[in-house]
């Protein structure tokens, strides 16, 4: 089966989008619950351009193959590519867990935790499976204690699951009415919260469920109908302008104060429904130039969810260090640099010596030769 065209410059936006994620983690430490007053102020909204980035991309390299895969085939792939780090995620996040005691953040009873419990929690994290609150060993009420960001994994995989069973069949008239009405429940969200913002996700809890299931369904269906329809053109410096927008929109600070709190979020409405789709497609159409400009792209791509999924638990530890210790950023900004490049090589020998044997040896167990592969 021939290769479709890779889209490199999405693989290096993805990479870009990462790193913010891991600077907006270090930065919320010291915002002390107020997101308003935080610096990278719209680092969260990452997720949302993850999950767009996944619609387009499953879209485009999966839906002309379904004459000749079957689910099972679709799902083999899927997992072959996520899982792997997944479980690395949890066991990093299981050997970190007894360094992150903090009581000021409401973590106190860290080192009261049984460890048979801890391993419970890290083996029901392997499956991607949410654990309730009598599990809930952090005290945060977070689906994944041990990963936090693994939440949006989780959501991840049922975006794979609804598209194979259903949205790969609908027509494109279908999913266009299908993002309208996704951005109008978004919409409402967004403006109406008690927040200004579409923070959350991660908990059990009903309304965070619904927080996750609103943040998934605009982006991911909005990728997928850019895939089968957008056409592409070629726009010069694409992967620099594309980074720059990105970096930009996300790093703008809390706009409308507490009394207007609907202005930040109709800003945030701005950014998924017509920032993001834009960036995309200026990366989708773009070339990249120069073995330099293609190895940094392959180099962002390559760590962009490892980064991700193995980041947190290091930020665990900086945040109990700063709560215990009561730092500011000037005093402690330059653990938080050591922790950003700790999280960086901490991805890349996750992907060089686990991630990439792992999914090899799983591939050439489970999928045939003329499978291809994603």
């Amino acid at each position: 089966m021939t290769s479709k065209p890779h889209y490199e410059i999405l693989d290096g936006l993805r990479g870009v989008a990462a790193l913010l994620v891991v600077l907006f983690h270090i930065f919320e430490v010291h915002s002390h619950g107020d997101h308003s007053k935080q610096i990278i102020n719209h680092g969260y909204l990452a997720v949302d351009f993850f999950f767009m980035l996944s619609g387009f991309v499953i879209s485009y390299a999966y839906d002309d193959r379904w004459e000749r895969m079957t689910l099972k085939d679709f799902f083999k792939r899927r997992i072959i590519r996520l899982h792997p780090m997944i479980i690395i995620g949890m066991i990093i996040g299981a050997v970190l867990f007894y360094f992150q005691d903090s009581a000021g953040l409401g973590w106190g009873g860290i080192h009261e935790v049984p460890v048979w419990k801890m391993l419970v929690v890290m083996v029901i994290g392997f499956t991607l499976i949410p654990v309730g609150k009598g599990l809930d060993i952090r005290g945060w009420e977070e689906m994944h204690p041990l990963n936090g960001p693994a939440w949006s994994l989780f959501y991840e995989y049922i975006a794979n699951i609804v598209y194979a069973l259903f949205l790969r069949r609908v027509t494109k008239v279908i999913l266009a009415l299908l993002v309208v009405i996704a951005a109008g429940i978004t919409i409402h969200y967004t403006l109406t919260n008690a927040n200004g913002n579409l923070i959350g996700g991660w908990s059990l809890e009903p309304h965070q469920l619904r927080i996750g299931f609103t943040r998934l369904a605009f982006p991911f269906l909005a990728g997928m109908i850019l895939a089968q329809t957008a056409k592409l053109k070629f726009t010069r410096n694409a992967f620099l302008t594309a980074s720059l927008l990105l970096v930009l929109i996300l790093s703008v600070p809390h706009i409308g104060g507490i009394d207007n709190l609907w202005i930040n979020g109709l800003y945030e409405c701005f950014c998924l429904m017509i920032i993001f789709p834009l960036i995309v497609w200026l990366g989708a159409g773009g070339k990249v130039k120069g073995k330099r400009a293609s190895r940094l792209c392959k180099f962002l791509g390559d760590i962009s969810y490892p980064i991700y999924i193995t980041h947190f638990p290091i930020i665990y530890i900086y945040m109990a260090w700063v709560t215990n210790n009561n730092l500011t950023l000037e005093q402690s900004w330059h653990v938080g640099i050591l922790c950003a490049i700790i999280a960086i090589i901490v991805a890349y020998l996750s992907m060089r010596f686990y991630d990439l044997p792992v999914r090899e040896w799983l591939r050439k167990r489970f999928l045939s030769k003329s499978d291809g592969f994603l």
